[in-house]
């Protein structure tokens, strides 16, 4: 929330100050109004006192303790928008199914997984979708997919988890709201076959107000990853996942390629959203749509290279969320007056979002790179 969003900050070697070494203008106070001051350290101290647990699990984890009512860093962000930032929209692009119709409505050229059937109740998946290969999915939390491939598992041990899922309430210990009013449902999904082993899995596109800061791509079958810019440059660090050196993941052709792809598609998907993190799946032929991340690594995400999180705290401007474009009444309206103030004084007047024209047709290359 620093700074105004502009060019890209990171060079490839990742030669940047960190951002508590920096002099950013919005920590100065000298031009915010006293009676702004009072009233974001007054909410600061409100917000804690209403979420204690999640306040002091954040300090144990991050290692300083959080602003939730005028954050600068990355992750006081994610915690800003976990508690704060309710924008309905976040429902949607959370909800496994409901996001398949978001991009195919935003962003008709691109591939979306096959969807093979859909329901409330496990037993009534046709026995001939896990005879073969599939991906078993829950439509309302993280991390709930079964690969099926071979008939295995077995029906009755997929139904057993199904069941275990449709039970739990993702989000409620990290204060993840967007998954609460999901109704939960279980679906079955076509299996892609994924380059791992051979370009990646995975493209993840983190991405603010239409402007792309980094790009990782993740080979979960060779658990390796790398960071680049968007011009599928490496960048220097490490992520929170792969964290070694030796779990870097090689560099070809086809994958810069890709990932100059996803980094032209991505902001036609997140739109005018403040912060998004847009993940492609990767085949050899294309990129498919994957999921759209609200809460990135549970809003714990770190990096090895200060310089990574410092460009994204630059970019991520709260004036372009959802809360702060709202009108507000009462004591929230005083809040949001003041957050808004600290905002203009950091960045500037909020400009319109400007929407990115999509790439041309998925797995046809760029005609720039000819």
């Amino acid at each position: 929330m620093g700074g105004a969003c502009r060019g890209s900050a990171i060079s490839v070697a990742g030669e940047k100050n960190h951002p508590d070494n920096r002099n950013r203008s919005m920590r100065s106070a000298s031009d915010f109004p006293a009676r702004h001051r009072f009233v974001l350290a007054a909410a600061r101290l409100l917000i804690t006192l209403r979420h204690p647990l999640l306040v002091v699990r954040f300090a144990r984890k991050m290692g300083y303790w959080p602003n939730p009512a005028a954050p600068e860093r990355y992750n006081e962000c994610m915690l800003w928008r976990r508690l704060i930032d309710h924008n309905p929209l976040f429902v949607t692009l959370s909800d496994k199914l409901a996001v398949k119709e978001y991009i195919r409505a935003v962003c008709p050229e691109l591939e979306v997984p096959k969807t093979l059937w859909r329901g409330r109740d496990p037993d009534d998946i046709p026995s001939a979708l896990l005879a073969g290969e599939a991906v078993v999915k829950a439509n309302h939390g993280c991390d709930m997919n079964i690969f099926v491939s071979g008939g295995q598992p077995d029906r009755a041990s997929i139904v057993r988890q199904l069941r275990r899922w449709l039970r739990k309430r993702q989000g409620r210990r990290n204060s993840e709201w967007a998954y609460w009013p999901i109704v939960p449902e279980v679906f079955v999904e076509e299996m892609l076959p994924l380059a791992g082993g051979e370009i990646a899995t995975e493209i993840k596109v983190q991405v603010c107000s239409g402007v792309v800061c980094h790009v990782r791509a993740e080979d979960k079958k060779a658990l390796k990853s790398r960071l680049f810019d968007p011009d599928g440059n490496p960048l220097a660090g490490r992520d929170i996942d792969y964290p070694r050196e030796d779990q870097a993941l090689p560099v070809t052709a086809r994958l810069v390629e890709l990932i100059r792809q996803a980094a032209l598609i991505a902001p036609r998907v997140a739109g005018d959203l403040d912060y998004v993190r847009v993940d492609f799946l990767v085949t050899r032929e294309r990129l498919y749509a994957g999921e759209i991340t609200v809460y990135s690594a549970g809003g714990y995400a770190t990096w090895s290279n200060p310089a990574i999180m410092a460009d994204m705290e630059q970019r991520w401007r709260l004036d372009h969320s959802d809360y702060l474009r709202r009108r507000h009444s009462g004591l929230a309206r005083v809040y949001a007056d003041a957050l808004r103030s600290k905002c203009l004084r950091a960045n500037g007047s909020p400009e319109p979002v400007a929407v990115a024209e999509i790439h041309p047709p998925l797995g046809v290359p760029d005609p720039h790179d000819a």
